[in-house]
């Protein structure tokens, strides 16, 4: 597909979110709104363990903020935990500022990504798409 064809399609994240110091979640979504040509919408689950078959099903990627990992450890891990289960993709957002990544969700990371709005949406667009 070339740059200047339109993509239509709509796409399902989920993006991990919880105690945010930083602002890093609405720092995140600034960035994906920048990309007018960019369709999605937001998945959420009060438990992501407990969510079902059909919740995951309507998932696309899952996002994970690696800034915010600190302080919703448990909460990042249950997500990647329900991920895995539903063999969802998972990409990685650096910190803000930072390219030091916590080695576990590196590991399971499909993909890991920096704070540039073209390169996020490239890499979900790859990710998604392959």
């Amino acid at each position: 597909m070339f740059e200047e064809d339109k993509d239509n399609k709509i796409y399902n994240l989920i993006i991990s979110s919880g105690k945010d110091e930083n602002n890093e979640y609405n720092q995140f979504l600034e960035k994906i709104y920048s990309k007018t040509d960019f369709l999605w919408k937001e998945s959420v689950s009060s438990s992501y363990l407990t969510a079902s078959d059909e919740f995951f099903n309507k998932v696309d990627l899952v996002i994970i903020l690696s800034g915010i990992y600190k302080e919703n450890s448990e909460k990042i891990d249950e997500l990647v935990k329900a991920s895995l289960k539903h063999t969802k993709p998972i990409l990685l957002v650096r910190p803000y500022g930072e390219e030091e990544v916590p080695e576990n969700l590196e590991e399971v990371a499909t993909g890991i990504v920096g704070w540039n709005a073209n390169c996020i949406i490239g890499d979900i667009k790859n990710i998604v798409n392959s």
